[in-house]
């Protein structure tokens, strides 16, 4: 598996210079997890106690993730980070629930280094253009046809043809990875205060999750 680095706006990148997009493809599709995963995922849950998710946004990957939210406009103790949303959704649960192959490795991965993943089905992406950029006036979520109507100036994820996701948000569901999937790109970013060598291993260890299951 190799990892590259997709396109920052130039204007991003002289507000963020630390910011970067990470991804790397794959051939895998989801399935449903076996007895092996979910027990892996009850472990990780004994992890995420309350006071430890209160203690969590102090963490230095948690608080780089809050900090660069705060930095772009979004209240992070309103639209949680994914390590918060993840930790806060394993409260009310009881416990981190499996849902497949795809969705339970990203988990993995988030839990294990705070840096959060995610995947998009290889059909949707042209991963030679894509990357970060702001969104423009009259740009939606997903396909050009449907989704979400977009604020210009937002931060989002996208390629030449369309927006997948926002930016730290969960992708379009046109494009997330679905029953007809054979192959994923997954991606993750980088901020000021992570470091790269943490985003690469998230990366890494979704792929490794998927190999095994």
């Amino acid at each position: 598996m190799s990892v590259a680095t997709g396109r920052i706006a130039p204007e991003l990148s002289a507000e963020f210079p630390a910011l970067r997009l990470y991804w790397t493809a794959l051939d895998a599709r989801p399935r449903a997890s076996p007895a092996d995963l979910r027990r892996r995922l009850r472990r990780l849950s004994d992890r995420y106690l309350g006071a430890g998710v209160v203690a969590m946004r102090i963490q230095p990957i948690p608080h780089a993730y809050r900090a660069f939210a705060r930095q772009v406009g979004v209240d992070p103790d309103t639209v949680r980070i994914p390590s918060e949303e993840a930790a806060v959704r394993r409260l009310v649960q009881g416990g981190f629930e499996s849902r497949d192959t795809v969705r339970d490795a990203l988990l993995i991965a988030l839990v294990e280094t705070g840096v959060p993943v995610w995947a998009l089905d290889r059909r949707a992406v042209d991963v030679e253009t894509l990357g970060i950029r702001l969104a423009v006036a009259g740009e939606r979520l997903g396909w050009p046809a449907g989704g979400a109507a977009l604020t210009a100036g937002q931060l989002v994820v996208a390629d030449a043809s369309s927006v997948h996701a926002t930016l730290l948000g969960r992708p379009a569901a046109e494009h997330a990875p679905g029953p007809r999937t054979r192959g994923l790109v997954l991606f993750a970013v980088r901020v000021d205060g992570v470091p790269a060598i943490h985003v690469e291993e998230a990366l890494w260890l979704v792929a490794d999750v998927l190999e095994a299951g």
